[in-house]
């Protein structure tokens, strides 16, 4: 019986030129999600990734859910949702953080960590570093640890990683354009 050949997860990226706006090229993750082999083997290579004694997977939102969830489903660690204003209905702790043009706000429930916590934050894309930065802030406002940041594709152009330079980064996907 010959073995089934890896799965390359990059095959399962579509690139979508000029979206959302013209001299963007779009990484798609529609493609991996809708393939139940390959969302595995990511979130596998995910968890794969992770740092020892973590006490909760840092989600955020949304497609930061979709892996963030999975991992945790996988290594039966609890997640902890980061979320945009207005949809956490307990106590929160929020930080405002530069866009491109304008401001963005995160939030988080005041009691989701403590100091005791050390945690891996998740998302799918790490581009300028902006929201990872402020969930990274967010966390550590808590008293708890970042141990790594998971990212499913990073863009090297954007150098978003130089504002995570306190906190291990790892990416399982890198592009350049």
């Amino acid at each position: 019986m010959t073995p089934k050949p890896a799965i390359q997860l990059r095959d399962f990226i579509r690139n979508i030129p000029d979206f959302p706006k013209k001299g963007i090229n779009f990484k798609d993750i529609s493609p991996l999600l809708a393939n139940g082999e390959a969302f595995s083997e990511c979130t596998s290579e995910l968890a794969f990734h992770m740092p020892e004694n973590i006490d909760a997977i840092v989600g955020i939102e949304s497609r930061g859910f979709l892996f963030g969830a999975a991992l945790a489903q996988l290594t039966g660690i609890g997640f902890v949702p980061i979320r945009k204003p207005g949809k956490l209905p307990s106590e929160t702790h929020a930080i405002a953080y530069e866009l491109e043009y304008g401001t963005d706000l995160l939030e988080i429930h005041r009691d989701a960590l403590n100091h005791n916590h050390r945690v891996v934050v998740v998302d799918d894309l790490l581009a300028t570093g902006g929201t990872a930065a402020a969930t990274v802030q967010l966390v550590e406002k808590l008293g708890a640890e970042v141990a790594a940041c998971l990212f499913v594709i990073e863009l090297g152009a954007l150098n978003g990683r130089s504002k995570l330079d306190h906190t291990p980064v790892i990416s399982l996907l890198n592009y350049d354009d």
